[in-house]
């Protein structure tokens, strides 16, 4: 088995699984190769890696092998977590059914809205509306607190905010238009944070024999 000098991170800018991993990664200074994945001709590495062959996957200096998404954010910042990301003992719970809401009730909604046709759903309003239900939650959760986990940014925000980044822009000014001030201030803020501008950098597509493209170090 090839062991590599840095973990590697099959990753696509735009997912937003791939994205979150990349935020945990790059706050916690995790060196990793990035092998960017163009997603209709994925590698033979990254199948051999991983038989879901979706993105991010990380494969680890010892060949440990991590395809999901939130399963590399803790790596990471079990590791390193500078900034406090993970939450204390006393929000864990909350943070982690937040997620888990987001990524099994939310998402579902969310690719039902943006992709009508791939789902034959004849109304994308109805998908939306569902996927509406969640950010009012997140506004609740806002106005109790700066962040979806108390006074500062942590794993909850950097899971979540991508997906919420995706459903507002599938529709802009609808979602600009909505009573959920505290909601559009967070995901505003996040969109012009110099984190999230790191790693949204554009890459070329990996192709095996080329140059190392080491990030987050």
């Amino acid at each position: 088995m090839q062991v590599n000098a840095y973990p590697v991170l099959y990753s696509f800018r735009r997912c937003p699984y791939a994205m979150r991993a990349r935020l945990a990664l790059a706050v916690s200074h995790q060196t990793c190769e990035l092998r960017e994945v163009v997603l209709s001709r994925k590698p033979a590495e990254l199948r051999q890696a991983s038989a879901k062959a979706t993105v991010p996957v990380l494969v680890d200096t010892d060949g440990r092998v991590l395809d999901e998404s939130l399963d590399i954010m803790l790596w990471a910042l079990q590791r390193h977590d500078p900034l406090c990301w993970l939450p204390v003992q006393g929000n864990q719970a909350d943070a982690m059914h937040l997620i888990k809401r987001c990524d099994h009730e939310f998402k579902p909604q969310l690719d039902r809205y943006k992709y009508p046709n791939q789902f034959e759903i004849a109304d994308p309003g109805t998908p939306r509306f569902g996927g509406a239900g969640f950010i009012f939650d997140l506004e609740q959760h806002l106005t109790r607190a700066r962040y979806l986990s108390g006074a500062h940014w942590s794993l909850a925000d950097a899971a979540i905010a991508p997906f919420v980044r995706q459903f507002a822009h599938t529709n802009s000014a609808w979602f600009a238009s909505q009573p959920w001030p505290k909601v559009q201030t967070w995901l505003a803020n996040f969109e012009a944070s110099p984190l999230f501008q790191s790693v949204m950098t554009k890459h070329p597509p990996w192709q095996p024999g080329q140059a190392q493209t080491l990030v987050f170090d």
